[in-house]
């Protein structure tokens, strides 16, 4: 345990639709449960609390991290239903939460329905643009998130709540710290197949290239296309692979893969790393870029403003404008720019793999365990206008 650091008792609660361990995926869903493992092997009690999956135990420790499973749900097509599931998720999470110091939670409902002074200080990751549900949470709520960009956006919706926002990043595990080998002529994409993050876009601009600029290169893209993983269904599958047919064999789309240690070997057989998200109110980090720069990959991003916390364009990777008229014809030049310049290309690799580093875990783990023992030591004002913490019922 780090020193001078008195133990704490942490309560990690998942979403309603993923399980952990991410056997399924999920950004969030893997850096908190790399993140619980870590407390733990600090020393911390750690309690997590996710969604029940047929492969999984309903309740089991993990190398000192107790994992208690309720039953979730598929991720359903209807944000109105999903919000619901959310709701009954979060009721039965409740009945299930130890004593903590503090209660970390990534539900839409529980910070909301939780107001025991027992389950911990509430600590609300906020991992995507906020969309006015911050305003009814207790003024006790820590809200925490990853990157610049969803901090003004919590500022904008909450003015008075600067003292109660924290930044911290989503750290990197060990596995995806890695050495550079010498790559092949690959350009990869890995991440959800949505229309969101523009692999309609990649896709294109490749084919479009592949008989020319781009001769010799492989497109590769990995990543879940169905509905309840996050991806864009059956229609945007079909799409893709109309797109691609041009390309024919020069474009390989194969099946996700959740495995941590088959996905590195895939970056680092990447020179390029894709990932031209069009989500302005989605994405907010950009876990995957940075797994990919860990690995020695020169990444290629739309100019969306979270990829700015880490990724400095023509320094350690290169932004294209997605907002262009033709971000076909941008991301198509970035990608023309990248691979037909060796030097450009090494020299973007050998400045992304130590920025990465600065994402380990253990160190960011500290950041969050200094942050808990600042709340737990004083916590948060409790305003007004809300329900004050309830005391335990028996």
């Amino acid at each position: 345990m780090t020193a001078r650091m008195r133990p704490l008792n942490i309560t990690i609660v998942q979403g309603a639709f993923l399980p952990v361990p991410p056997l399924l995926g999920g950004a969030v869903e893997k850096a908190w449960h790399a993140l619980g493992l870590e407390f733990a092997r600090q020393g911390h009690r750690v309690v997590h609390v996710s969604r029940a999956h047929p492969a999984l135990p309903a309740t089991n420790v993990e190398h000192g991290v107790e994992h208690r499973r309720v039953r979730g749900h598929a991720t359903p097509s209807s944000l109105l239903w999903l919000k619901f599931l959310d709701l009954l998720y979060s009721r039965r999470v409740r009945r299930v939460l130890p004593a903590a110091d503090v209660l970390v939670t990534n539900t839409f409902w529980l910070p909301l329905l939780e107001r025991r002074a027992s389950r911990g200080v509430p600590y609300v990751h906020v991992g995507r643009y906020p969309k006015g549900q911050l305003r009814y949470y207790p003024r006790r709520v820590v809200l925490q998130t990853v990157s610049a960009p969803i901090r003004d956006a919590i500022l904008r919706e909450l003015p008075d709540a600067a003292a109660r926002i924290r930044v911290l990043p989503y750290p990197l595990s060990p596995a995806y710290l890695v050495e550079q080998r010498a790559p092949a002529r690959v350009i990869l994409y890995a991440g959800r197949l949505h229309p969101e993050k523009g692999v309609h876009l990649l896709i294109e601009a490749f084919a479009q290239r592949a008989a020319t600029s781009l001769h010799g290169w492989t497109l590769r893209i990995i990543g879940p296309w169905q509905t309840a993983q996050g991806g864009g269904g059956e229609s945007y599958r079909a799409k893709l692979a109309a797109l691609a047919a041009p390309a024919g064999a020069s474009i390989d789309v194969r099946e996700p893969i959740f495995d941590a240690d088959q996905l590195v070997a895939h970056y680092q057989q990447a020179a390029i790393f894709a990932y031209p998200s069009l989500a302005e109110f989605g994405e907010t980090f950009g876990l995957a870029v940075l797994e990919a720069m860990a690995a020695g990959c020169a990444p290629v991003v739309s100019s969306l403003a979270c990829f700015g916390d880490f990724l400095k364009s023509g320094e350690n990777g290169l932004v294209f404008d997605h907002r262009e008229r033709d971000p076909v014809a941008a991301l198509g030049r970035a990608l023309q720019e990248v691979a037909n310049s060796q030097a450009l290309c090494d020299r973007l690799r050998a400045a992304a793999w130590p920025t990465a580093r600065a994402y380990a875990l253990p160190e960011i783990a500290l950041r969050f365990l200094r942050d808990f023992h600042a709340i737990t030591e004083r916590p948060a004002e409790i305003g007004s206008h809300v329900t004050p913490c309830l005391p335990d019922q028996t």
